[in-house]
This record gives C-alpha cells, sequence and structure tokens, in this order.
C-alpha cells in the first residue's frame, strides 16, 4: 500500500481554474475508470466541489521501492506519481500541464490520512468548519465504491475519516455558530440591502447549498422566493417546505425581471444566466440594482454581467470576507479539532502497523498447522500399527515440540555468533522468556 494525494484548492488556485478541473457527476465514473487504469493504481477517489478537486490513490508497492528510510528515493518516486497524475488531469481537462504545477499539491501515506481528516472535518474548507463537505466526500467514495475502483487501503482511510469528522462534530464546538457559503451570501445580501425582507429572491438550483440558502432568507424574514430548476419536481420539493415557489430553468427570463437577489448553485457545465438575458430583465426593471451570487464551480454566471451597471456579480471567491468575519469564533474549536486528528492519524498509524503482521501471523500459523499435520498422520499410523498409546503421545509431543523450536534456536545461534542481541531480546519478549528461567536453564545445565 502506497497512499498519495494530488489536489488544487481554494487556496492554490482562483476559481477561473477550478472550475476547468471540476468533475461534474456525469463525467466521474468515466474519469475514475481512466486512472484505474492506469499502471500500479490499484484504487482511486475523486473528490470534486467547488472548492477543491482531489484525487487520491493507492499505488501498487513493488519490492524494488524505496524503503522508508530513503527520504529522497520516496520524494522522487512521490513527484514521478504527482507528475504522472498531473499530466492525466491536464490532458483530461484539456488543458496544459504548466497551468496546474503551479497551483497542486500532494501528500503521501499518513500526511494523505491527515489532510483527509482535516477536510471531512472542514478544517480545509473557505467556510471554517462547514458541514457540506463531509457529505460530498462520502458521496465520491460512494461513487468509487459502486464503481469497484476502491479496496481496503482508501476504505480504511475514508471511514477512519468519516469517525474522526462525527467525534469533532460532536466533542467540538465547530459547527455551532450558522457559518456556510450559503449564510456568507445571504448574509452578503444583508449588507447590501437595508430591508431584506422587502425583497424578491430567484434561487437557481435544487441542491443542499440552495436549500439552506432557502432556510437562512426564512429565518431573516424573506417571503418572495421562488426556486427554479432543471426538473421542476426537485424545485417543489424546497419550494414547498418552505411557502415558497417552483419553476422550471426555461422560467428564468421572466422570473427575472422580479428578483432583486439571485442566488445560483448548480453543477450545469455551460453557464446558465447570461450577460443579454441581465441586461434585458434590468431594462424591464427600469435599472433597479441587482445583486447576483454565484456559488458554483464551474460558474452559472457569465463573469461578464460584472459589467453591467446596475447588476452586482459576486462568485464564491468574492465572499470570502463575509466567510472570515463568521469564522473567529470558531478558532478554538478548529484547535481542539486539530488535537482529535492528531489521535487519529495515530490511530490510524497504529492499526496499519498491526495490518503488517497479518501477512507473518498467517505464515506462521500455516507452516504450524503443516507440522502438526504431519505428526499427527505419524501419530495415527503408530496406533494402527498397535503401539502404545502413551508412547505414541510422548513421542508426538517430543517431535512437535522439537520441529516446532528447530527454525527458532537455529536463527537464535547465528544471531549470537553475530552479536545480535537485539534479535536474542526480541525473542525473549515474543516468547515471554523471564531472567529468571534463563538462569534456571544455565543453573540446570551446569
Amino acid at each position: 500500500m502506497a497512499l498519495v494525494l494530488v489536489g488544487i484548492n481554494h487556496n492554490t488556485a482562483n476559481i477561473e481554474l477550478r472550475e476547468k478541473v471540476a468533475f461534474p457527476p456525469e463525467i466521474v465514473e468515466s474519469a475514475l475508470a481512466e486512472v484505474h487504469a492506469m499502471p500500479v493504481i490499484e484504487e482511486v477517489v475523486i473528490v470534486s466541489t467547488c472548492n477543491r478537486t482531489e484525487i487520491y490513490l493507492d499505488f501498487e508497492e513493488a519490492s524494488h521501492e524505496p524503503k522508508a528510510s530513503d527520504r529522497l528515493s520516496q520524494n522522487r518516486l512521490l513527484v514521478d506519481r504527482q507528475s504522472a497524475i498531473l499530466q492525466w488531469l491536464a490532458k483530461f481537462h484539456e488543458l496544459e500541464t504548466d497551468q496546474l504545477e503551479q497551483c497542486c499539491y500532494s501528500f503521501a501515506d499518513e500526511d494523505v490520512i491527515r489532510h483527509l481528516m482535516k477536510v471531512s472535518c472542514g478544517l480545509d474548507s473557505m467556510v471554517l468548519g462547514e458541514p457540506q463537505i463531509l457529505g460530498q466526500i462520502k458521496s465520491a467514495y460512494a461513487v468509487s465504491k459502486d464503481q469497484n475502483v476502491v479496496g481496503a487501503a482508501l476504505s480504511r482511510a475514508f471511514q477512519g475519516s468519516f469517525s474522526i469528522a462525527k467525534e469533532v462534530r460532536t466533542d467540538t464546538a465547530i459547527g455551532q455558530n450558522p457559518v456556510s457559503v450559503a449564510y456568507a451570501a445571504v448574509t452578503l445580501a444583508e449588507r447590501i440591502f437595508s430591508d431584506l425582507p422587502s425583497l424578491s429572491v430567484l434561487l437557481i438550483g435544487a441542491g443542499r447549498t440552495i436549500e439552506l440558502v432557502v432556510k437562512h432568507l426564512v429565518d431573516k424574514g424573506v417571503s418572495k422566493i421562488v426556486v427554479v430548476n432543471r426538473t421542476l419536481d426537485n424545485a417543489l420539493e424546497i419550494a414547498n417546505r418552505f411557502n415558497a415557489h417552483g419553476a422550471l430553468l426555461s422560467d428564468i427570463p421572466e422570473q427575472l425581471v422580479h428578483a432583486d437577489i439571485v442566488v445560483s448553485s448548480t453543477n450545469s457545465q455551460l453557464p446558465l444566466l447570461g450577460k443579454g438575458a441581465v441586461e434585458r430583465a434590468l431594462k424591464l426593471r427600469k435599472h433597479k440594482p441587482m445583486l447576483l451570487v454565484d456559488l458554483a464551480v464551474p460558474r452559472d454566471i457569465e463573469a461578464e454581467v460584472a459589467q453591467i451597471a446596475d447588476a452586482f456579480l459576486y462568485s464564491i471567491d468574492d465572499i470570502s470576507e463575509v466567510i472570515e468575519d463568521g469564522v473567529k469564533s470558531r478558532s478554538e474549536a478548529a484547535g481542539q479539532a486539530h488535537s482529535i486528528i492528531e489521535r487519529g492519524v495515530e490511530e490510524y498509524q497504529k492499526q496499519l502497523l498491526s495490518l503488517n503482521a497479518v501477512s507473518t501471523l498467517r505464515a506462521f500459523r500455516d507452516k504450524a498447522d503443516a507440522i502438526r499435520g504431519q505428526e499427527l498422520e505419524r501419530a495415527l499410523k503408530a496406533l494402527e500399527k498397535g503401539e502404545s498409546a502413551d508412547a505414541v503421545l510422548n513421542t508426538l509431543a517430543r517431535s512437535l515440540t522439537q520441529k516446532l523450536i528447530h527454525t527458532p534456536s537455529v536463527q537464535m545461534k547465528k544471531a549470537s555468533a553475530q552479536g545480535r542481541d537485539d534479535l536474542l531480546n526480541l525473542t525473549a519478549e515474543l516468547y515471554q522468556l523471564s531472567a529468571n528461567n534463563k538462569s534456571e536453564k544455565e543453573g540446570g545445565s551446569q
């Protein structure tokens, strides 16, 4: 097992690049298949959200790979693997590799686990402690599992991160205050407009983010809300719960005329709202100002809309200041969460080390079983010949003992001749041989 992570997020790349490397649901399966088919890649999970694209991998460990102590060789191997994944990522999205090299990050082995736990807990999000990321990571893992491209290594890593995230949510105040991208969008609208409850809001999309936006708007007293979506039933499902109205995407031009605030968050690969549509709506509104908040990656609203005099367009990157104001109270909880994560990484490493002994233990048991089978067969044949049961049992016990201790005895003698006291001490610890036992044996041989 050799875990590797290659990623790009809101800290390393702007929204223009992030939207180019995003993996919407309809292409994730084909992307997973391509990566999984690459040489020496055993498992893969792709996490793609508005703030990050991360590829988690388990590489097949070959016998010629460098040992953990060979740090330089390890780093070279990591660079080679990172380069291979970056080249694939660039090719898949029809980009130049140079565009990605300056803004990607990569981790290996326990650092992958540490990063995954941080992301799952919301500690690496634009919104500190935001809860949605955990659901997104669980979904990404589930897709890989359904596609049979994830096995024991990544399953152990992701399941461990889910447990730590649950512990952080339960034992810290990381998620107590309502800070999220959705909340930030509503807070931004509240700062710009003096009388938020009197305004009309158009929401594009029907996912979890839009659902949270509706909830926060209703909490602020807003009642004139329209939710539009490609599937009317999904729009109505959210709208009916909050006494709002539902409509289709095709109704956007009509609804846009009445909208003082527009918030969009979909998985569309192409913009749903262009400059021309906003200009026509503003003309019919007699140029009454309109706030547009685009929470999608790739973006739902054309960037050129920002050029319109009466349209105020904010992307997900633009609302970072609003978010910063809301996360200060979570700093102490974040410190507690980091301690939990470090404990989780340590526990993961212990589990991994215990797994390393499984193959050795299995081989040890198999060898002992083989010896037992051989000696039992001999004993049964001796009984069939009419030999005394007591004699057969004594021979069986003596033969089993001799054969089980023969190889360890030979190896201990070699170790002693070579001055390998460490191996002798380890043998004493494994077999719980006390100093008294040693002295008794030495005294008995005199």
